[in-house]
């Protein structure tokens, strides 16, 4: 995917699908397909996004897709890790009142 690198891994019970690079309209459709099908076969699944430099509006939207999936599903969704301008986009669309957000995948409970 271009612009984005996806890894996934396995913290305390939670399968953690981490983000470097930048989630834009460019990737932001492929991240959310596989970010779905990987939400398919999980309890619980949390999003790092410590190493994202950029989000827009697509990005946002596969976020809010996979929260609420996870909602109707009954599994637990999380957003970790973002900073600066990440998080100033994130609290300014209002994801910190829609999304349980921590500081860090340490702090995933």
């Amino acid at each position: 995917m271009e612009g984005i690198t996806c890894s996934i891994t396995e913290k305390k019970g939670w399968t953690v699908l981490s983000l470097v690079g930048r989630l834009d309209r460019v990737n932001a459709e492929d991240v959310g397909k596989m970010a779905d099908e990987k939400l398919t076969g999980v309890g619980k699944m949390a999003v790092d996004l410590s190493g994202l430099e950029y989000i827009s509006s697509a990005g946002i939207r596969v976020l809010l897709r996979l929260a609420k999936k996870a909602k109707a599903e009954g599994k637990d969704f999380s957003i970790c890790g973002a900073a600066g301008f990440v998080q100033e986009v994130l609290e300014d669309s209002n994801m910190d009142m829609l999304v349980t957000m921590v500081d860090s995948v340490e702090q995933l409970s």
